[in-house]
């Protein structure tokens, strides 16, 4: 008789919530051998219980009951060390230099890719998965990233950090649903969370006061400072840098004759610019630290469709080329409130081609 063919064997990150459960469900059903893997990220918790954080010891308990009802291995991974020095350090410095960071793609790119599928691979896991709503697809040329199926909980935006080896290892089961779909098949798997609510952006952040947590951290970006307008004049003072976002018109304490809104922070003279509406609306942008996900390099300017936050639409543009793993980006039409620091992601209809960090554009702005 022949021999039966092993089993693959997969891991899972499991967060606690409901789609990484359905995730390592669905893995288990289709056959596979599927161990759970809980990063522990962060022992602060929130003072309003309602608020939840994300990989912390109650959602670790959550990740665990879930294997045990499912019948799997399970480890709970320590990672709280690296996370404070590799995401909320890094939180709290791009604040003080006038960015807008964005810590889940950051979390992605040195924990979850890094540290965690390194986990799977010492557990001889031939993959790690995840409950990102994004599609994997083989292709002759290496594997490839695209949009998940439902736009409307697509987030292959946060996974552009992705390198073309570490595509190789991962797999994302919830593609092809929606997020009702998979509160459903919770049920049916008969998981304790199915109606579990969304964990907050911010799972460091007690309470989810951001300002409260950077003037605890680094109270130096909460240093008075200018408020000035596009010619340089002053209009007023700041109450510090880290509390601004660009697009931000409330709480600038600025009697004028038309709306105000940021425009740019200067973090080295820890001034803000402000101005009209229509001067929040910019046709080009520039990316740093760019990683390119499509088999042809990029050596020649490129029709894309950039996104530039997660909750906006890409929009056509072209992507040029610049030395040090930098591009320009040339919109079709000027795009609101470019916010330094966030992520731009490129793509080619829902496939992702590779995306950036926003640098800043203070020689553009300030007088």
């Amino acid at each position: 008789m022949a021999a039966t063919a092993p089993k693959q064997r997969v891991a899972v990150a499991m967060s606690g919530g409901v789609d990484s459960s359905v995730a390592a469900a669905l893995l288990l059903q289709q056959g596979y051998e599927v161990i759970g893997l809980t990063m522990r990220l962060w022992s602060g918790a929130a003072k309003d219980p309602s608020l939840r954080t994300c990989c912390s010891s109650e959602d670790a308990q959550d990740a665990r009951r879930v294997a045990q009802k499912l019948g799997i291995p399970f480890y709970v991974i320590d990672l709280e060390n690296e996370f404070r020095s590799m995401v909320v350090n890094d939180f709290v410095r791009a604040y003080g230099q006038g960015l807008t960071p964005n810590p889940c793609v950051r979390c992605n790119q040195h924990l979850k890719f890094v540290f965690l599928l390194q986990r799977a691979l010492d557990l001889q896991a031939d993959f790690l998965a995840t409950g990102h709503y994004a599609r994997w697809r083989d292709d002759p040329a290496g594997a490839q990233l695209w949009r998940g199926s439902d736009r409307s909980k697509d987030q292959s935006y946060f996974l552009f950090t992705i390198t073309s080896q570490q595509l190789q290892r991962l797999r994302f089961p919830l593609g092809e649903l929606s997020k009702q779909q998979t509160r459903a098949l919770a049920e049916q798997f008969g998981l304790h969370l199915a109606e579990k609510g969304e964990s907050q952006d911010l799972c460091f952040v007690p309470d989810g006061d951001k300002d409260a947590f950077l003037r605890q951290s680094a109270p130096a970006s909460f240093q008075p400072g200018e408020i000035v307008d596009l010619q340089g004049k002053r209009l007023g003072s700041h109450s510090g840098l880290a509390a601004y976002t660009i697009g931000q018109r409330k709480g600038l304490g600025i009697a004028y004759s038309v709306p105000l809104y940021v425009l740019a922070v200067d973090w080295q003279q820890n001034r803000l610019l402000v101005g009209p509406e229509e001067a929040l609306w910019q046709s080009k942008l520039s990316v740093a630290e760019i990683n390119w996900l499509a088999e042809e390099p990029l050596t020649a300017p490129r029709r894309v469709w950039t996104q530039i936050r997660y909750a906006a639409e890409a929009q056509p543009g072209w992507l040029t080329p610049l030395p040090g793993q930098e591009a320009e980006i040339c919109f079709d039409q000027p795009q609101r409130a470019i916010a330094p620091g966030q992520a731009a992601v490129f793509y080619q209809e829902e496939r992702l081609l590779g995306g950036g960090w926003i640098k800043p554009m203070l020689s553009d702005r300030f007088a």
